[in-house]
């Protein structure tokens, strides 16, 4: 069981690098908080479970703290964009697709 541990640690790692590179490399806050969700969630929760399968005493706590994990990152990352949303973060000048601009409250204030 040491083994497979170490196989979902590593790949937990390899994706927690990959969405650290994605968060160095995207242009803007929207496509960041894509990278550092989907991403970073997948590689915190299989290290933390890779972990408890390498240590199988641990295994409960560290399988509560990888729900935990789940639960949490995407609603705190949802909430962020929204709030660059409405506090008007501008998208990349090269982003082909603007679904914010059918919400109220994300719509920018025409100074007149």
């Amino acid at each position: 069981m040491y083994i497979v541990g170490e196989i979902v640690t590593g790949i937990g790692a390899i994706f927690l690098f990959l969405g650290s590179l994605g968060i160095l490399r995207l242009p803007d806050v929207y496509n960041r908080l894509q990278a550092g969700t989907k991403c970073t969630t997948l590689g915190a929760f299989l290290t933390t479970l890779g972990v408890g399968i390498m240590e199988p005493a641990w295994f409960w706590k560290t399988l509560l703290i990888a729900l935990f994990i789940m639960a949490t990152n995407p609603i705190s990352s949802h909430a962020l964009g929204r709030a660059s949303c409405k506090s008007n973060v501008p998208l990349w000048d090269k982003s082909v697709v603007d679904k914010t601009k059918d919400f109220e409250e994300c719509r920018k204030v025409e100074e007149a």
